[in-house]
């Protein structure tokens, strides 16, 4: 067991260690950021942390979304009076000029606005996913290209301690050859969310699918992260829904299973699981040891030779990447490399790859094999 502890600590010193560039970048001017669409459920901790632990790098300067009476409903409720609101993106975009914008929008329309936004030269971040597409994606990326801009994606499992200290681990080879990842995602369900976020949550032409995209993507993103970028050889999957009385358009519960050369990623998306509070657990097995995230801060490793395993807390995560808004600010300001992080342009094209495969699957019935695209 000490055997474990004392490898744990020396990868994570090493790894997760703020880079000197980061140590030195100036601060700068604040970050001119615009929340673009309030259907998202995940708004309303961003509206929440700019009133209560505002960001220093970061200024909210303006909020748009064309449902009105949503808009109000925000304005009232986190009392961003003095915020400007718009109906329109376009009228937000040339009047406000952010340097990015943060989207709280339906999947299906991630492509439109952070299309629109590059041609204002104005960098986006979006929930997860990316695309639900690989035309999609593919029409992002040449816009990022074009006008030279950032397209990011927020997954919060980006900036869990235990996630990153167990793919710290895997990636160092301290595990030893690495033969399986399972990554648990999933909750009781999405009914007990906003009307506006479950209308569409619950519409796969909104969504891409149901759980399926909705927590699948977040094992996508992280495999391709730990491997940094590798492409699969395959993807299998099987969706269903137990409960067509509260999903009869969508999957509820569904199984991914990717494979590369020698290695397979599990994925257990859901919306059926006993509880209400969200699970979002990694493992991983290698030939000289496991580890196993517990929650989002501790993580559990047990070596060859280890009778037992021995659960610890994860040392923080690199304070350029252990929230959204700094991994956003830390881009823009060109602190951090971004090639293979999970919110990266590369990884999501990846990991849209991987999901939009995984629904393939599933309608067809049959493994979907992958190539890298052009």
């Amino acid at each position: 067991m000490r055997s474990a502890l004392r490898l744990l600590s020396l990868v994570l010193l090493t790894a997760l260690a703020p880079s000197v560039r980061a140590q030195t970048a100036s601060a700068g001017k604040p970050i001119r950021v615009a929340i673009v669409g309030l259907v998202h459920g995940h708004v309303s901790g961003t509206l929440n942390g700019f009133v209560t632990n505002p960001n220093p790098n970061v200024q909210l300067v303006a909020i748009e979304e064309p449902d009105t009476a949503l808009t109000k409903k925000y304005v009232d409720r986190f009392h961003l009076e003095s915020i400007p609101t718009y109906s329109d993106l376009e009228t937000m975009l040339n009047k406000e000029k952010p340097d990015a914008i943060l989207m709280y929008i339906r999947n299906s329309e991630h492509p439109k606005v952070a299309i629109a936004a590059a041609k204002h030269h104005v960098s986006s971040i979006m929930e997860k996913p990316m695309a639900i597409s690989v035309p999609e994606a593919l029409a992002m990326r040449k816009a990022a290209q074009q006008y030279n801009v950032h397209i990011l994606t927020n997954y919060d499992t980006s900036y869990f301690p235990s996630n990153n200290a167990a793919i710290a681990m895997a990636q160092d080879g301290k595990l030893g050859t690495l033969h399986k990842m399972v990554f648990y995602a999933g909750h009781a369900g999405p009914l007990h969310s906003a009307p506006e976020f479950v209308a569409w949550l619950t519409d796969p032409e909104q969504n891409g699918a149901g759980a399926l995209y909705d927590f699948g993507c977040y094992g996508a993103d992280l495999v391709t992260f730990m491997l940094k970028g590798q492409m699969p050889i395959s993807v299998t999957a099987v969706a269903q829904t137990d409960n067509e009385k509260n999903y009869p358009k969508v999957d509820d519960d569904a199984t991914i299973i990717i494979r590369y050369p020698k290695f397979q990623a599990v994925l257990l998306p859901s919306w059926e699981w006993s509880f209400s509070s969200t699970r979002k657990d990694l493992e991983l097995f290698g030939e000289e040891g496991q580890v196993k995230t517990v929650g989002h801060e501790d993580v559990s490793v047990q070596l060859k030779g280890d009778k037992t395993a021995t659960q610890s807390a994860a040392p923080a995560v690199n304070p350029n990447r252990d929230s959204s808004l700094d991994y956003l600010v830390a881009v823009l300001r060109n602190q951090v490399d971004d090639h293979w992080l999970p919110g990266s342009l590369d990884t999501n094209m990846v990991a849209v790859q991987i999901m939009d495969a995984a629904r393939e699957s599933v309608k067809t019935g049959k493994t979907v094999e992958l190539k890298p695209l052009p």
